[in-house]
């Protein structure tokens, strides 16, 4: 397991997060999506709402992240719908887990941290809890989503892969 690192507040991560929440991607219209989950923090007016359309082979094959609200929030949507193309759900869900695990502060193996990319940059929102839910919100939605469509009995697993 590997301890997170202190992570400043300008520089490298900074950069990241401004330019998801300046330039954010996967935010153009998914018409007949097949998931679509949304999200409101009533306390501050956050809110995203999130398609997929899925292959076949039940991978994710488009995205569209539509948030509105801070930079932490449009920067943690826009940096989810770019790890999410070619994705297994289940795999989603996992990334989905460690993702929160890293904003709690908990340690992670540093395969898991490698996996999380620009991800990383969002450990300045730690020092400020009242924001975490900022940056947790676009991966709310996606485990909505996930929980929506496992309840409709669509499988999240791969054949050859566990459950």
């Amino acid at each position: 397991m590997s301890q997170l690192p202190d992570v400043p507040l300008d520089g490298l991560y900074g950069d990241a997060i401004m330019d998801h929440y300046r330039n954010p991607r996967r935010r153009s219209p998914l018409p007949n999506a097949d998931i679509e989950s949304h999200e409101l923090n009533p306390f501050c007016g956050d809110e995203i709402t999130l398609r997929m359309k899925l292959g076949a082979d039940g991978r994710v094959e488009a995205v569209s992240s539509v948030s509105q609200g801070c930079s932490i929030i449009q920067a943690s949507a826009s940096m989810m719908a770019e790890l999410m193309t070619g994705q297994m759900l289940s795999a989603l869900k996992e990334r989905s887990q460690k993702f929160r695990s890293m904003m709690r502060g908990e340690s992670l193996a540093e395969d898991d941290l490698k996996g999380l990319g620009d991800l990383l940059a969002l450990l300045v929102v730690r020092r400020y809890p009242v924001r975490i839910k900022c940056a947790l919100l676009p991966w709310l939605a996606l485990e909505e989503g996930i929980e929506k469509m496992a309840s409709d009995g669509v499988r999240l697993y791969p054949k050859n892969e566990g459950i």
